[in-house]
């Protein structure tokens, strides 16, 4: 098995000899230029948003590395790119016009933001379906959604999401720290009551919201996806790394909880 993936690495690495992004014409680039330009502009108060988040929001800092992560994806696709012919689809174009039109009714009938900000995504992909049509969708599909792990999730949402997971947190720290002499915990909602050899510490151990453990799982879920797309590997064992993440970055943000719950009583 190692035999036949070297072989494969040593053909794909033969077939890229000589393949470099400079072999696309000037002209093409100019087209791609020109239309993300105006992208750009139609965009950029959402960009601007998007970008202040990650750069104030420390739940939201990961969102600097996805597009790098994007660029990488297409780059893993510089073969086949480069040794495809594409067709240019006035479809992507129509699509490109109604996401503007879609971005203008959230903008000024609607005012949802989230929505503002996500289109910036099918934005993009219908400005690759232009310059390309679907041959070039077809490698370029997943860098373009992957970016949806860079768009901020509604506050009141977010909130929703880490109370829950915070009170999950809560209920099994509580239980494993019972399970240690001369401990009692007991978990009310989002805090944790410890009663140390028959004292009672406190205040409370508060499961504060960047414990929720939110940072990791988008995390651990932008790369999940990332490991399962690199990866030349069985759909099913791809999907088994995937939904792996979740309780993975669970399980680090328990032991995180429960770590700093020792620290707290033993300080």
């Amino acid at each position: 098995m190692q035999e036949v993936e070297n072989k494969y690495v040593e053909t794909k690495s033969l077939s890229e000899q000589g393949l470099s992004w400079g072999m696309v014409s000037i002209h093409t680039y100019i087209k791609i230029a020109v239309i993300a330009a105006a992208v750009f502009l139609v965009f950029q108060r959402e960009i601007y948003i998007v970008v202040s988040k990650w750069i104030n929001d420390s739940s939201w800092s990961h969102g600097f590395i996805i597009p790098l992560f994007s660029l990488y994806f297409i780059n893993q696709k510089k073969r086949e790119i480069l040794t495809t012919e594409f067709k240019a689809s006035y479809l992507g174009f129509a699509a490109l016009v109604f996401c503007i039109v879609a971005y203008s009714l959230t903008l000024f009938v609607y005012r949802f933001g989230y929505f503002q900000n996500v289109m910036i995504i099918p934005a993009i992909g219908a400005m690759v379906l232009f310059l390309g049509g679907w041959k070039l969708v077809k490698y370029a599909w997943l860098p373009v959604v992957y970016l949806i792990f860079s768009i901020p999730l509604p506050a009141k949402f977010y909130n929703d999401l880490t109370i829950p997971l915070r009170a999950h947190d809560a209920q099994i720290a509580a239980f494993l720290l019972n399970m240690v002499k001369g401990l009692e915990a007991n978990a009310s909602g989002v805090v944790i009551d410890i009663v140390y050899n028959g004292v009672k510490l406190e205040p409370g151990l508060d499961v504060a919201e960047a414990c929720s453990g939110m940072r990791l799982l988008m995390a651990f879920l932008a790369l999940g996806v990332a490991m399962a797309y690199l990866h030349y590997r069985p759909w099913w064992q791809r999907l088994i790394l995937l939904g792996s993440t979740i309780p993975i970055a669970i399980l680090c943000n328990v032991i995180r909880v429960v770590v700093t719950a020792f620290i707290y009583v033993l300080w």
